[in-house]
């Protein structure tokens, strides 16, 4: 049992190795090859960099970061609003119907985004009348979004200690006081982490955001689809390693950010302070 109990810890390790290996080795090969000097991008020839300066002048590419960053940034601003109140409404407050709209929010984390697209486009068209375009994909980035941000505000507020609340309220501390000096600091962290979840998932949609976007609201991830119907070049590959380490920093950022949001939280709520 013993010699058992000594080789698990290998096997786990050895188990881990392989894991990591399956998920980041593929796009280990993509950074790799983004530096091909060669057009093809399957034959290695040597090391170049000319691809990443190219981008600086492909200017359909810079025309579609800039359409991905103002979608990202709108969607998530709207939708962290409307999820983080919402994730207020579900576990705070007890209300007829709740156990219902609860799953109506949920359902776009388990419907098919080719569903969710082709529904969404069928209402633009028939029933909004609206005209395919950035406002469109806003639109809908935002409705699979709210679901994400609700889910982490919602496992941050399930820890919360009510106690704080009515300890304010008991120092003479008027509801709105208690919000942003006890509830807010402290819901803070899952507030950014679900906007920062948000803004990375808006980042790279590509199904919905081609049955909703319109003539000059091509997004990043589009342009990058489209241009594989020509073969995977190294250009691709340059791109797509920018897109990823813009998603690492971004998402190092918000860490870091969740990570002082949380610092703050805990040294803010200073009930006496209320008094």
């Amino acid at each position: 049992m013993s010699h058992k109990s000594a080789l698990r810890p290998r096997y786990l390790k050895l188990h881990a190795v392989l894991v990591f290996a399956f998920l980041f080795l593929p796009i280990g090969v993509l950074v790799f090859f983004s530096f091909n000097n060669a057009r093809s991008g399957t034959d290695f020839t040597g090391f170049s960099t000319k691809w990443y300066s190219d981008l600086i002048h492909n200017h359909q590419a810079l025309q579609a970061f800039r359409n991905t960053l103002k979608v990202a940034i709108a969607a998530t601003v709207i939708a962290t609003v409307i999820g983080t109140l919402a994730s207020f409404a579900l576990t705070r407050f007890k209300f007829r119907g709740r156990s219902a709209y609860s799953t109506l929010i949920f359902v776009s984390l388990v419907m098919p985004e080719v569903v969710m697209g082709v529904s969404l486009l069928a209402f633009y068209a028939n029933i909004a009348h609206m005209k395919l375009g950035l406002t469109t994909v806003i639109l809908a980035h935002t409705t699979f979004c709210i679901a994400f941000v609700v889910v982490v505000v919602n496992a941050r507020l399930a820890s919360f200690d009510n106690r704080l609340v009515e300890a304010a309220a008991d120092l003479g501390a008027t509801p709105i006081q208690t919000f942003l000096r006890v509830v807010l600091p402290l819901a803070a962290p899952g507030i950014a982490a679900g906007a920062m979840l948000a803004f990375t998932i808006s980042l790279d949609d590509v199904v919905i955001t081609f049955f909703t976007s319109g003539p000059g609201s091509t997004t990043l991830p589009l342009y990058i689809f489209s241009s594989l119907k020509f073969g995977v070049s190294p250009s691709i590959n340059a791109l797509s390693t920018f897109v990823l380490v813009f998603s690492l920093f971004l998402l190092a950022l918000g860490g870091l950010f969740s990570a002082r949001s949380a610092k703050r939280g805990v040294t803010a709520v200073d009930v006496n302070a209320l008094g």
